[in-house]
């Protein structure tokens, strides 16, 4: 069985890691991470002041969004940084006093270590976390060192163009926060806007292979070769940058001559260039923001539709655009993401017919194939309704009871079928919200429904849950949670149990039916 739930948001943990510093009288920033470009040659610290937020702009939904057009200023008195939030209270189901009393480092290291595999319904509330507009830690000064760790956690969960309008949200970037919108712009195909930003803001100052790459991608190449030998001449540049800037020039000019290997680790800048000189490093083993980068038409449709299953199980980006991507021609071959592009096009030709018999007989391939790519959740978003509106028997009837139970109609799902099983039972009773009423069908069911009978969270979780430590308690319920997954139990019931006693119930009820439906037990 699988042992990891699903990656919202994968990205990017495997080559390019967040870590946490051991205090914060250290003075380094509280995250890190190690595949950020250089683009500006001094960037602050976190540490350092940040302009204050503009709140009452509205936020980006295209990538790239983190390069304002026009510079924006606030008042010197405006609220923290730490405060800025994409999600107003009312839309998140989180309190506006969500940190309390915690304090900002300890809150950091929290999410900074937080895994990146979590249930698809965890990794959706761990995201609101990260995006809630909320009250600054009681011991923000200003600096939005807790905004800074929020937008790499981000990064690190592969939720690119939700970081870029978090940056946006915060106002005039600081060159700290410049170097990650400069980057999320790279691999989200907003470059040249990042090298216009760039160059308007000469505070900013940019690195010579930041400065090179802008030159030539606004075609002033005589400057950006000049540059590149009188950086070289000072030793202001390695060989190897010397090497892969001048191919990066000129490619025809190296043409038969061996390409430049690969730093470690890939920067987005290095990435941009290997592809530009026609040598594009593969994003599979790369941090899973990269797979932003061939989400476009400049990376083929293999590649794209791979891409696109990584963030869509990331959880990421919407299931749309892994439909459109299935779905956008014929498949070229057989085997592997072939397969899986034929089942969902011959389903979706099916749901799309109408006929329940075609329906029948393709859903049990296209499901067990979902299966395979951890997209159930995706999958169920997309065609638990229409499902519900056909009478499906047999097998294909158990998968669509599943799929609509997987998918934000389960509670309609609940009223509507009569269970054929003890297990159908529980979970029927389970999406309507009381499975204690009913005998579960195994150990991780009794688990589950001991946290709906009577909830018992964790001391850790409920001694920071009555330290006024809310967002915290939340953050430890999904570490409990993800320890039950692999097999102790007891975390399900002190999870779930505290998720609902913070009044999260209906996160409580979709991760316990994930936990039913999907195979993720270790």
């Amino acid at each position: 069985m699988r042992t990891s739930a699903v990656g919202l948001l994968s990205l990017l943990c495997l080559a390019g890691p967040l870590a946490a510093q051991e205090g914060k009288s250290s003075g380094g920033p509280l995250s890190a991470i190690d595949w950020l470009s250089e683009s500006v040659a001094t960037p602050v610290a976190a540490g350092t002041s940040a302009p204050a937020p503009v709140i009452d702009e509205p936020p980006v939904t295209k990538a790239g969004g983190a390069l304002p057009a026009t510079v924006t200023t606030s008042a010197l008195d405006g609220p923290s940084p730490d405060g800025v939030g994409l999600i107003a209270p009312k839309v998140s189901g989180l309190p506006h006093d969500l940190w309390g009393v915690g304090l900002t480092h300890e809150i950091a290291e929290r999410l900074v270590s937080h895994p990146d595999d979590d249930l698809p319904a965890l990794r959706q509330l761990f995201l609101t976390l990260l995006l809630a507009e909320v009250a600054a830690p009681v011991d923000a000064d200003g600096k939005g060192e807790l905004l800074q760790v929020r937008i790499d956690k981000l990064l690190a969960l592969g939720a690119l163009e939700q970081a870029a309008a978090l940056i946006q949200a915060a106002g005039t970037p600081s060159p700290e926060l410049f170097r990650r919108a400069f980057d999320v712009a790279l691999l989200t195909g907003a470059e040249d806007r990042a090298c216009q930003f760039m160059a308007e803001e000469p505070h900013l100052a940019p690195t010579l292979p930041a400065r090179i790459f802008c030159l030539a991608r606004s075609g002033d190449w005589d400057t950006a070769a000049l540059t590149i030998r009188t950086s070289k001449a000072l030793n202001q540049i390695t060989a190897d940058q010397e090497a892969l800037l001048s191919r990066f020039l000129d490619p025809d000019l190296y043409e038969g001559d061996p390409v430049p290997k690969a730093p470690d680790p890939v920067t987005p800048l290095d990435w941009m260039m290997y592809a530009a000189i026609g040598e594009p490093l593969p994003t599979e083993g790369l941090p899973i923001a990269f797979s932003y980068a061939e989400l476009g038409p400049r990376a083929g449709w293999k590649a794209q539709v791979e891409a696109a299953e990584r963030l869509t199980r990331a959880g990421t980006i919407p299931p749309n655009v892994i439909l459109g991507l299935y779905t956008e021609r014929d498949p070229a071959a057989s085997g592997g993401v072939w397969d899986r592009v034929a089942a969902f096009q011959a389903f979706e030709a099916a749901i799309s017919s109408g006929d329940a018999a075609r329906v029948a007989a393709t859903l049990p391939e296209a499901w067990a194939k979902m299966q395979e790519a951890e997209l159930e959740v995706p999958f169920a978003t997309l065609f638990g309704k229409p499902l519900q509106e056909m009478a499906l028997t047999g097998e294909a009837g158990d998968i669509a009871l599943r799929v609509g139970l997987l998918s934000p109609y389960a509670e309609t799902v609940a009223r509507k079928r009569k269970p054929a099983t003890a297990e159908e039972a529980f979970l029927l009773a389970l999406a309507a919200g009381d499975p204690s009423l009913v005998l579960p069908p195994d150990s991780l069911g009794r688990a589950i429904a001991a946290a709906f009978r009577e909830p018992t969270p964790s001391t850790e979780a409920k001694a920071l849950l009555d330290g006024n430590r809310k967002g915290e308690a939340i953050i430890v319920a999904i570490d409990n949670i993800g320890r039950g997954v692999q097999g102790d139990l007891r975390g399900v019931t002190e999870g779930l149990s505290l998720l609902r006693l913070v009044g999260l119930e209906s996160v409580a009820r979709r991760t316990a039916l994930e936990l039913m439906i999907l195979e993720r037990r270790g």
